[in-house]
């Protein structure tokens, strides 16, 4: 494989690209992974490789985009900040004592403080993809990690046209009355959603709930749970892979300026 990885401004954000460096004209598919509450910008990138090696057909027909959370999380002793970032941020202390009391820290019912202005952000950025990738929505796997997954739900249930398939690992639903009326509209959608059954941090329990509204509103969602926590396990990997090899042949080679708008 002759991998190159780019990492540069695309709209609002910095995004790490993975592409094959070999590869001339438009992607069949882009696949894009938001990273979780606390993790740097590369801390997906390892799956586009672990893709490639499952399905070495995607070599050469599939472009990775990684964006960096909107916020730096923190900074250290000397006022540097750190490579932590986040989409939106969290109340600590409340997560702490939502969790040793097994109640819901996220609030399904509530919209996060910051969430609004993640999500504009992501929108934008898509809305860049698909001119710099010639490519529509259609064409498009968006998804992410804990709180990368609710950002990414969030969009895609907002966006003008649906993407090629969603992926939801160890999400939790946030605003889920909100997300209740506009999952409809994305009826039919292909989703991948994968949860540890013994997570700490977003309870199993909290998954099934978010499996069940989506699977209510008729989105085609393939639910993976797996024995253990708050990770990608290989079980995860390969259905990633599955879905984005499903996507990326059910997708034609028209390029396209199609974008999404922001709201």
């Amino acid at each position: 494989m002759t991998i190159k990885l780019i990492t540069g401004p695309l709209g609002p954000l910095t995004v790490r690209v993975i592409d094959d460096d070999a590869r001339a004209g438009p992607p069949d598919l882009v696949v894009v992974l938001c990273h979780g509450f606390g993790a740097p910008g590369t801390d997906l990138i390892s799956l586009a490789r672990e893709c490639f090696e499952l399905r070495p057909g995607l070599v050469g027909r599939v472009r990775f985009v990684f964006p960096e959370g909107l916020l730096p999380l923190e900074v250290d002793g000397a006022g540097r900040a750190s490579a932590a970032r986040c989409w939106w941020p969290l109340d600590m202390l409340r997560l702490q004592e939502a969790i040793a009391h097994g109640a819901d820290p996220f609030m399904a019912d509530e919209t996060p403080p910051g969430l609004p202005e993640a999500r504009k952000a992501l929108r934008a950025m898509l809305g860049a993809l698909l001119l710099q990738a010639k490519v529509p929505m259609s064409r498009v796997v968006v998804g992410g990690f804990s709180q990368g997954a609710m950002l990414a739900t969030d969009v895609v249930l907002r966006l003008d046209e649906a993407p090629a398939a969603l992926a939801i690992l160890s999400g939790a639903p946030v605003n889920a009355a909100e997300w209740k009326r506009l999952a409809p509209q994305r009826a039919g959608l292909r989703v991948l959603q994968a949860h540890g059954t013994h997570d700490p941090i977003l309870q199993f329990s909290w998954g099934k709930h978010l499996h069940r509204l989506l699977d209510d509103a008729g989105l085609s969602v393939d639910f993976v749970e797996f024995a253990g926590g708050h990770g990608i396990d290989g079980s995860v990997l390969e259905a990633l892979a599955a879905l984005i090899e499903r996507a990326s042949s059910s997708t034609t080679a028209k390029p396209s300026s199609s974008s999404s708008s922001s709201s």
